[in-house]
């Protein structure tokens, strides 16, 4: 039964994180004495379901983990939340997704990242009817392309037929980066939003040029693609909104960036919450772009993530 909490359903990967301090890197063959561990449920996903989740939204993370003691602890800490994990899918044969960073004493790290679980989400999981009554039943569907693009083509497949409003973040990885010619699968220009960083953006029509105009001309182009809306974040110098009959600019807000670990998150999953209660779009673009903001003046990703309070703070100090 729906309570009277915007609905946001919430598609993407999760991880425990796991830090090991030390005073100098192992060498091969090498053993060193390590001077502190910690460890946090992280992820795309799962950082942007947090974000929405504490902005006041009905929250459903879904995503997939293993059968293993890292599980237990993500489902218990997302109950702590109020998130619901009933789609959380479990694999047989996969741990839990892990990311496992050494850091040395002058701050340097090394980092290993496993996908495990994640990898392991089929168009199966999600081809259901409770699933589907889900996202029928949601307000907003955010999905985060970190995942296989062809289970995110499914997700989209998904989403669209339930006539569901749809975030993608497409979040291409640096392999694609580095290719000039790296172009998103089509039912990716599907999405009612699209929000790719300036980096990923830039690549997809071989842009060059780290600027307003040319984050325009970027969303313009996707927009000619397919895409309802692209709302291009640029980091220092804000975020752009272009749809069909505009292009919104959005300067960026002044504080001091310490930390971009959780920022795309924060804004990704701020931005369903505000597109979730019904928000024109500019105005959830500032909503998100404050949140993203807000989280990189701390350190960390999930403990950076700002409250809905701090968020409009910070937006009554726009002109």
């Amino acid at each position: 039964m729906r309570g009277d909490k915007p609905r946001v359903v919430v598609i993407g990967g999760v991880y425990v994180d796991m830090a090991v301090r030390c005073v100098d890197f192992p060498a091969t063959g090498q053993t060193v004495s390590g001077s502190g561990f910690s460890y946090t449920h992280t992820g795309a996903g799962l950082n942007q379901a947090v974000q929405a989740a504490i902005c006041g939204c009905e929250v459903f993370l879904a995503g997939k983990v293993g059968k293993d003691d890292f599980a237990k602890i993500i489902r218990n800490n997302l109950d702590g939340l109020g998130i619901n994990h009933e789609f959380l899918f479990e694999a047989d044969a996969k741990s839990t997704g892990a990311i496992v960073s050494f850091v040395s004493s002058s701050g340097a790290n090394r980092t290993v990242t496993s996908e495990g679980a994640n990898r392991a989400l089929t168009d199966g999981d999600i081809r259901t009817e409770e699933f589907e009554r889900l996202l029928e039943s949601a307000d907003v569907c955010l999905i985060n392309g970190g995942l296989s693009s062809d289970f995110v083509c499914a997700a989209l497949r998904a989403a669209k037929l339930a006539r569901t409003k749809v975030i993608l973040d497409p979040a291409v990885n640096s392999e694609q980066l580095q290719n000039t010619n790296v172009h998103l699968p089509l039912d990716y220009y599907t999405a009612d939003v699209l929000v790719p960083n300036f980096a990923e953006a830039a690549e997809l029509i071989a842009a060059a040029g780290h600027n307003v105009h040319t984050a325009k001309i970027i969303g313009t182009d996707l927009i000619a693609r397919g895409v309802g809306c692209a709302i291009i974040k640029l980091g220092k110098k804000g975020a752009v909104v272009i749809d069909r009959e505009n292009a919104t600019h959005i300067p960026a807000f002044d504080v001091k960036c310490i930390d971009r670990t959780g920022c795309g998150d924060a804004f990704d999953g701020a931005l369903a919450a505000s597109l979730a209660v019904g928000d024109e779009i500019v105005k959830a673009a500032k909503f998100a772009s404050a949140a993203g903001a807000l989280a990189c003046s701390k350190f960390g990703a999930l403990e950076a993530l700002p409250k809905k309070m701090e968020i409009i703070q910070l937006l009554q100090t726009l002109p």
